[in-house]
């Protein structure tokens, strides 16, 4: 729950930043007649992606166990890809967000009249299909059975729904100059968190690729400690739940792990690092 908690709080960070800069800028440039525009832009980008949510959780229903967990772990992999591009873009490109977004305002503004709700649409949608992505990977993930144990579906919702009414509140406390939020380190934080994140769904993926059929290795097991950590205890749950830690994980699942979270994790740390160094002057 709380890694989705952290997953809708942090998406939903970045769709709220988007959505206040952009009516901030109609707001103060004195254009607040296309604040409609706006809005029903981002309406449609929430309705796409509520209905892509809706695609992937019910869509596969009605197929074969294997083409079920084909689908679901392909669609983990690119889930994984996607949070890892967002995790890199977000934390380089929070500073210019601003005056980029100002930018394509102006030219949609001349451009037309729904071009500006076009603009909306594009800049919180891609927030919303991620999200729905990642989510219904990292959900289905903590709901796998094992032991006689099921996590309910509802939980890693409500963490997610939650994590999203935090991000809401924020972006309007952002916007009315209520607090001041150091995106710098929520975004370094949080994208160190969801690196591990990513990694237990990769490796989740994997299972299912291998349930599947597609990869080898499903009965080779790198580890098996579900004596001492049943995935039936407090402990065991929360495990699954945050980190979509596996007690019985195959060798290849714990190589994907490995070799995802490691370089990934230490690229992540170099650039954040190398971002905030100051520059030394040049001797003369």
């Amino acid at each position: 729950m709380l890694a989705n908690f952290l997953i809708g709080l942090r998406e939903g960070l970045e769709a709220a930043l988007v959505v206040s800069i952009l009516v901030a800028y109609l707001v103060k440039s004195d254009r607040r007649e296309l604040l409609p525009r706006i809005w029903a832009g981002v309406g449609l980008a929430v309705a796409v992606a509520l209905a892509f949510g809706a695609v992937l959780t019910f869509g596969p229903s009605g197929l074969t166990f294997e083409a079920q967990e084909a689908i679901g772990g392909s669609l983990s992999v690119l889930a994984v890809v996607f949070v890892t591009w967002m995790i890199f873009w977000m934390a380089t490109a929070a500073r210019g967000l601003g005056a980029e977004l100002r930018g394509q305002i102006d030219r949609a503004a001349d451009a037309g009249r729904w071009s500006l709700a076009f603009v909306a649409m594009l800049a919180v949608g891609r927030e919303g299909l991620e999200t729905a992505l990642f989510l219904w990977a990292a959900t289905k993930a903590g709901t796998r059975e094992s032991v006689g144990s099921v996590t309910p579906t509802w939980e890693p919702l409500l963490g997610a729904l939650l994590g999203l009414l935090v991000a809401v509140a924020l972006g309007y406390l952002i916007y009315r100059g209520a607090i001041r939020l150091n995106l710098s380190v929520f975004f370094t934080w949080t994208g160190a968190f969801l690196i591990i994140v990513a990694g237990g769904v990769l490796a989740y993926g994997v299972h299912d690729l291998q349930e599947a059929g597609i990869l080898p290795g499903l009965h080779d097991l790198a580890f098996d400690v579900s004596a001492a950590i049943p995935p039936s205890s407090w402990y065991g749950t929360l495990l699954k739940g945050v980190f979509n830690f596996s007690p019985a994980t195959t060798r290849l699942e714990a190589l994907v792990w490995t070799l995802y979270v490691v370089p990934v994790g230490a690229l992540f740390l170099f650039r954040t690092r190398a971002r905030t160094r100051p520059s030394t002057p040049v001797a003369s």
